[in-house]
């Protein structure tokens, strides 16, 4: 089977969230910095497809899923859902803990699931849509994360949406790079990495 792009479906989940946490360290393999494999996600993928499936495209072969790009057409309206529907079960779930001190990281999650507060920012006017990209290794470099985009910006463009934003990490120049050459610029520099912005 060639590889190929589709619409999110309910199955696909699981998958998204080993690939966030195979791809969450600056790109890299971030399975040694999280004893619970599935924090990183419960951030940054599996909210986006139950908050609005019709805004999540994966990449697919005869393996399962390659990669994949999730995002939301209002941020400031999505972080009122995570709010409501999102962060309560998982703040039940995960209470703040302190650092182990063993390197990993699960206690910075936690603290930012607690932490998480919707915010107004003058950059939603514009750039109000974002969105999270992730493909395995033996899926980039092939035009796929590319076509993710497309597929989104797409259905981004349908609604009326004028813009999208996105965070990198100062580390990931790959990922940085990537954008850039897909029509991205930057719009902003933190201590941590770049907001990136791209006009639809």
């Amino acid at each position: 089977m060639t590889a190929v792009l589709r619409p999110y479906q309910p199955v696909d989940l699981a998958a998204m969230y080993r690939i966030c946490l195979l791809t969450g360290a600056a790109g890299g393999d971030a399975t040694a910095l999280y004893r619970n494999p599935d924090l990183l996600a419960h951030l940054y993928a599996g909210p986006y497809p139950v908050a609005d499936p019709g805004l999540t495209f994966v990449v697919v072969d005869e393996h399962g899923v390659l990669g994949y790009v999730v995002g939301t057409a209002d941020t400031l309206t999505f972080e009122t859902w995570l709010d409501d529907h999102w962060w309560p079960t998982l703040r039940a779930q995960y209470p703040p803990v302190d650092d182990p001190g063993d390197g990993t990281e699960d206690h910075v999650l936690v603290r930012r699931i607690h932490d998480w507060a919707p915010a107004d920012d003058e950059l939603y006017d514009r750039y109000p849509a974002h969105l999270h990209i992730d493909l395995l290794p033996r899926a980039q470099g092939q035009g796929w994360g590319r076509r993710l985009i497309e597929a989104l910006s797409g259905a981004l463009r349908e609604r009326g949406v004028p813009g999208v934003h996105l965070g990198v990490d100062a580390r990931n120049t790959a990922a940085i790079a990537f954008y850039e050459r897909v029509g991205f610029r930057r719009e902003r520099t933190h201590d941590w990495g770049a907001t990136l912005v791209l006009d639809l």
